[in-house]
This record gives structure tokens, sequence and C-alpha cells, in this order.
């Protein structure tokens, strides 16, 4: 006789197929977003009243929305077929780490609104006290419990900072030590090769001229690239255009670029051709 149903292991289901080195593309940007709003939490200045609650107001509701980020970058690599690459046990906790970290560091920025000072009439018929002596022994009082609470928000920043950032380099390291699991990328033709290092050592620029809307793109050195590798650059996501200007837009290379350029010499194959990636996965619940 079988095992009871309700003792039966979990059943392996399909992997959803995700574009990995998009993800960690997300997770660059996701680290850096929480860097940034470290850095801006550590400059804030433990003083009790108004303008510290205007301060920290923002900071929580930022908090919240890197914080919904990382669930998001979470539940994409959860499940997908990165989860049967050798070593991504490790990254994907530490990715569920940084969300915990995350939520804490909103607790402590609550903490500090809730140990902020904030002035107000006493009840009528209330004991006399000297309002002003009464309002700086308030302010003594909180303000070692201020800095208590926004080093301890400014150091969880931080580790999810580091968290997001070593997960990227955990998918990476995994993907590079097992070829076999690494998504195809397209073979780079050596105009495509010699203009995706340009863009890779400097960066690029994409201008339009007032007339005609004609489209240039310069290199960082300088020089010119052409618009047809480009072109076939930007349609493989081996590099980003961003920026809102009409005239005058930023491109950086992406993860997938980077890869490309590690694996490819001009002219050349790829070192290694990526296997087909395993379609099952087992899934079950994890203990943290």
């Amino acid at each position: 006789m079988g095992p009871h149903p309700a003792h039966r292991p979990p059943r392996a289901t399909s992997a959803h197929q995700i574009d990995l080195l998009a993800q960690v593309d997300h997770l660059r940007t996701l680290g850096a977003d929480f860097g940034a709003l470290h850095t801006s939490v550590t400059k804030l200045k433990a003083e009790p009243g108004s303008e510290l609650l205007a301060q920290l107001a923002p900071k929580i509701v930022q908090i919240h929305e890197l914080f919904g980020r990382t669930l998001q970058r979470l539940a994409a690599l959860d499940g997908s077929q990165y989860t049967v690459v050798p070593g991504s046990r490790s990254s994907l906790e530490t990715l569920s780490s940084a969300a915990a970290t995350a939520s804490l560091a909103a607790a402590d920025l609550a903490n500090a609104v809730a140990e902020n000072p904030l002035e107000g009439a006493d009840f009528a018929g209330g004991p006399p006290v000297d309002d002003d002596a009464v309002r700086r022994v308030r302010h003594a009082e909180a303000a070692p419990r201020l800095a208590a609470a926004l080093a301890d928000a400014a150091h969880d920043l931080d580790l999810c900072a580091t968290s997001c950032l070593y997960t990227a380099s955990g998918i990476i390291r995994n993907l590079t030590d097992h070829p076999e699991h690494r998504p195809p990328l397209p073979h780079l033709t050596p105009a495509q090769h010699t203009a995706l290092e340009k863009i890779a050592q400097g960066g690029a620029s994409l201008s339009r001229s007032l007339r005609g809307g004609r489209e240039s793109v310069q290199a960082s050195d300088g020089s010119t690239i052409h618009a047809k590798p480009f072109h076939v650059l930007a349609e493989n996501r081996l590099i980003r255009v961003q920026g809102t200007s009409l005239l005058v837009r930023d491109i950086t290379i992406t993860t997938a670029g980077r890869l490309a350029l590690a694996t490819q010499k001009p002219g050349r194959a790829p070192t290694a051709a990526p296997a087909k990636v395993p379609t099952a996965v087992a899934t079950g619940a994890r203990r943290r």
C-alpha cells in the first residue's frame, strides 16, 4: 500500500520561465534605491518637533514602496527556473531576509514617530506648568531615543541594499558556474561587439535633432556608434535607453549585455552554449 494521501510528498510542478538577467537589473536598481534612502535617513537630525515628523512620513512611505518591490522580485524568482540552479537557495533566502529587514526599517521610523514629542494644549483645568520648561525636558528625553531609532533604520536600510546587490551577484555567479542554466544570448557581430564594449566602458548618449528628428548615438569617448548595431543591441535588450528628455537620453549596458561580452569574443561563437533549461522543479514550504 502507498503512503496515506496526507503524507505524500508534494508533486513537482512546472517552473515558470522568467528573464533572469532582467531580474538582476531590477535587483541592482532596487539595491541602489535602498542605498539612496539609507543615505537620506542618515542625514536626518534627531531634533524633536513637527519638522522631524514632516521628514519621517515620506521616508516611511518610500520604505514600504521598496518593501513591495522586494516582494515582487522574490515572488518572480520563487518557483521559476532559477530554483533548479545550484546555489539558488542562498540567494533566495538573502532576498527574503531583505524583505524582512525593510519592514524592520519602517518600524524603526514608526517608533521615531511615536517617540517624537509634538506640541499641543493640555487639558483645561490641569495644574499650571511652565510650558517652556516642560517642552525642554520632553525634547531632551526624546532626543536620544529618536537618534537610536534613526540609526537603527539607517542600519537596516544599508543591510537591504547589500542584500539586494548580493542576490544580484549570486544569480550571475550561479549562472556563470553552471552555464547549462544560462539563458541564450544573441551572437554578436564584430560591429555589435565593438559598440557594446564602448557602451560598457562609459555609457553613451542618444541625441535627436530639433529639425527632422534625426537620431545619433555617441559613446563617452566621443566616437559615433552606428545606427544598425545600436538598434540590434537595443532590440535584444543588451543595452538600456533611459531618460525622459526628447533631445538627449542616456544609454547603459544591461546585465545581459555584460554577460554577452564576458562569454563572447569578436567574431567567435559564445564560449558555452546553454543547455535546455529544466521545466520542472520541486516546490514546497520552506522554513525560515
